[in-house]
């Protein structure tokens, strides 16, 4: 039996904060949380390691759903057919532990047909292979989304609602489509919508131009998630909330949130906070392919980009491209944007399990998963494990 106990720390269970405690791992899940005095009184089997983590902070692991790539891998390595596909959604896995990820969903673009379901066929067949963050399933920010809501998006690979296609998409990925970015507004979406329902795909509104009206109709197929909130959708009005006023308005919506300070403005954290139940609010990264590249050039989506205020911006025009964000330094910027540590933790942990219906993650309690991240007050990475198993180990 595989032993751990991590020992002498500050647990944020995603539902409480306890001071001078301990998390028992056996067997690659949690078997117990106990304070500092019932540590002096247990018994340990003899091959229990055990890990002083000296006060700092043990969570959940981060889970990332929304992400492109990280290290020079990307979604995108995946999209031409050959063993480099694959081999670069393993070497995400291995990486992102370093920024406390244990679960994560790659994120594809949209892309030509043939082009997106081999990146799908890859991606899925990357699962089960991981050395080190859990791929949970995958995230198609797209091609049913709206053309007047591009970003970086090519205009060619995005297509109105298409249930044959959407079928094709999802037998390639051999069921492992987790989350979809859709604009409830585009013809035909309802059908499709009601189809990726009961397939169990958690539908997202993003890149989207809809109409109060449209988000509204959207809500009641099912999109009740949103990707990355105020970029890339239509902006509140006082005539018309739009994408952005039907979110903040409506409690049941939850919502992404790039927290790298240049996505979204830090002040607008406040009226978040505000207006949206802590545990409707998921951290991503949205981070590409060269975050934390050691060296350009850098390219993203087949495009070179530069990165400049923290963000990846498309050199041919300037155009924002994405993030260069990690779970690690989105935590901390909540924390300075006025969120508590407790809530900045359960963002990138409890509420991403929540709204994926990911059970067995997201929370310590005894039974779950043993994904857990240790850091100090500096926000620095001192332990990760997977599954109990220790992939990042700094004590």
């Amino acid at each position: 039996m595989s032993s751990l106990c991590l020992h002498n720390g500050t647990v944020m269970t995603g539902f409480a904060v306890m001071e001078h405690c301990d998390v028992l791992v056996e067997n690659g899940v949690v078997a117990d949380v106990f304070s500092k005095k019932r540590f002096e009184q247990k018994r340990f089997p003899p091959e229990t390691k055990i890990i002083d983590v000296h006060e700092a902070s043990i969570a959940p692991g981060f889970i990332d759903t929304h992400i492109h790539g990280f290290g020079g891998h990307g979604t995108e390595d995946a999209e031409v057919w050959s063993k480099n596909g694959v081999e670069s959604i393993i070497e995400m896995s291995r990486l992102l532990t370093k920024c406390g990820v244990t679960a994560f969903n790659p994120t594809l673009y949209p892309s030509e047909p043939e082009s997106m379901l081999n990146a799908v066929t890859q991606i899925s067949a990357a699962m089960g292979r991981e050395p080190g963050a859990r791929i949970m399933g995958l995230h198609l920010e797209g091609p049913f989304i709206s053309p007047d809501r591009l970003g970086v998006q090519k205009p060619e690979t995005v297509r109105p609602a298409d249930l044959a296609f959407m079928e094709e998409l999802w037998s390639a990925s051999k069921g492992s489509v987790v989350n979809m970015t859709v604009a409830p507004e585009i013809k035909g979406m309802r059908e499709l919508a009601l189809y990726c329902i009961k397939k169990g795909i958690v539908l997202q509104a993003g890149h989207t131009n809809a109409k109060y009206e449209n988000m509204v109709e959207g809500m009641q197929t099912g999109i009740l998630h949103s990707t990355h909130l105020f970029n890339a959708m239509s902006k509140m009005d006082h005539r018309n909330p739009n994408a952005v006023g039907t979110i903040l308005i409506h409690p049941e919506m939850s919502c992404e949130i790039i927290a790298d300070g240049f996505h979204v403005h830090p002040d607008l954290f406040k009226l978040l906070l505000r207006d949206k139940s802590i545990d409707k609010i998921v951290l991503i990264t949205d981070s590409l392919k060269p975050t934390e590249q050691a060296e350009g050039p850098f390219f993203a989506n087949g495009e070179e980009v530069v990165l400049h205020d923290g963000a990846f911006h498309r050199k041919s025009d300037d155009v924002i491209a994405g993030s260069s964000l990690t779970m690690i330094r989105g935590v901390k910027n909540l924390v300075s944007f006025g969120f508590s540590l407790e809530d900045a933790v359960r963002t990138a942990s409890s509420n991403p399990a929540q709204v994926m219906r990911y059970r067995g993650k997201g929370t310590i309690i005894p039974g779950n998963d043993a994904d857990l991240v240790v850091f100090d007050k500096d926000f620095q990475i001192l332990a990760v494990t997977v599954a109990g198993e220790l992939k990042q180990n700094v004590f």
